[in-house]
């Protein structure tokens, strides 16, 4: 397909979509309370290499294995003495501030802010160390207005913004169906409508929008609205799995604490191995994370059917991040980038083997590392 005209630099991208999240928030992100009981010590617990780490993650479904991982003490109980501190943010450009500015040490992201910290750096602060999770994106539309994929053409989409992973996944299927859209605008054979998750449901019933490629529990949210999903992301990748939640770290924070990295990492391989184990009380229990963090709970007909969309696991699936940063680059949003060594997968496959698992790829675009 033809490329749109890309824009001088990833800057400009990170910075708009950036900015008006900055601006509103408080600082980098909501801090946990100090007497959260999520994140107590054991009395006598060893403490690692350092006092604490810095955690970050949104507060949805797609970054589950942190939200379990906290509210169960799965992760606090691999820290031992070493005291985790969560933060949640609402968007990966905010999070990829707080990794930059030492707020936060390791984060919980989607792939396309973890491109663009990565290659932002000149790869020289992050590093993916892990997956988290995959699928969990979904087209959903007005039925009254699209009854078929072809009918998206001449319709208002909302994505989450700019840039964003769903966005880039949105403009690479317009460009695949032969249509034409400025990434930049939106504007094309489809308009393409910015929209914050947390109003696109308003928008919907108001009619502002037909339909929108969005994460969940956003989807789920739409069709307890009156939406129907046409097409559900995962039918677009080969076996059905794509990235959609990575987990990264300050390649300082890992240099000078390799102890508490492999904790981290086993407290997530070890969240997702009881989440998989245990789904009800998992969704159970990232809905109760949810009103901790948030406020608020989801109903059950909308954290049903949203769980059942996401898959947790351990594996990056590399592969499908270089494709993704490759439609990004065809859609005019991104220089092409040198992803070479954005992953260190090298703690991850040491905790997988620890737990008689099978070691992860890292396509390769890894660091060449000693005990690798």
């Amino acid at each position: 397909m033809s490329a749109a005209r890309p824009l001088t630099t990833l800057r400009t991208i990170a910075v708009v979509a950036a900015l008006p999240l900055l601006l509103s928030a408080c600082g980098y992100g909501s801090d946990a309370a100090d007497d959260d009981k999520r994140t107590e010590v054991a009395a006598g617990a060893e403490k690692l290499s350092a006092d604490e780490v810095k955690i970050g993650y949104f507060p949805n479904l797609t970054h589950a294995t942190a939200l379990v991982g906290v509210q169960e003490g799965l992760l606090q109980k691999e820290l031992g003495g070493t005291r985790i501190k969560p933060s949640t943010f609402n968007a990966g450009p905010s999070e990829i501030e707080a990794l930059n500015a030492g707020s936060i040490d390791i984060g919980w992201i989607g792939p396309s802010p973890a491109i663009n910290g990565y290659t932002k750096s000149d790869g020289k602060n992050l590093r993916i160390i892990s997956g988290s999770a995959s699928g969990g994106v979904k087209l959903v539309v007005n039925p009254d207005r699209i009854k078929s994929l072809d009918d998206v053409k001449g319709k208002r989409i909302a994505t989450p913004q700019l840039g964003n992973t769903q966005d880039v996944a949105f403009l690479n299927w317009i460009a695949e169906k032969g249509w034409k859209v400025d990434a930049q605008s939106g504007k094309g054979d489809v308009s393409v409508v910015r929209t914050d998750n947390k109003i696109t449901p308003d928008a919907y019933k108001s009619g502002s929008i037909d339909g929108a490629w969005v994460p969940e529990p956003t989807a789920s949210k739409l069709v307890a609205e009156g939406a129907e999903p046409l097409l559900d992301e995962a039918d677009l990748w080969p076996g059905k799995k794509f990235v959609i939640t990575n987990i990264i770290v300050r390649q300082e924070f890992l240099k000078e604490h390799p102890d508490v990295v492999e904790a981290v990492l086993r407290g997530s391989v070890r969240t997702n191995e009881w989440i998989n184990a245990n789904p009800d009380k998992a969704k159970a229990s990232a809905n109760a994370a949810l009103k901790a963090e948030a406020g608020k709970a989801l109903p059950a007909e909308i954290i049903d059917p949203a769980w059942k969309s996401i898959t947790f696991l351990d594996d990056p699936l590399a592969s499908t991040l270089d494709s993704q940063a490759e439609h990004a680059v065809k859609a005019g949003l991104l220089e092409k980038p040198d992803l070479e060594g954005i992953y260190d997968l090298a703690p991850l496959n040491k905790v997988l083997e620890a737990e008689g698992k099978d070691r992860v790829d890292d396509a390769g675009l890894g660091t060449e590392q000693p005990n690798s």
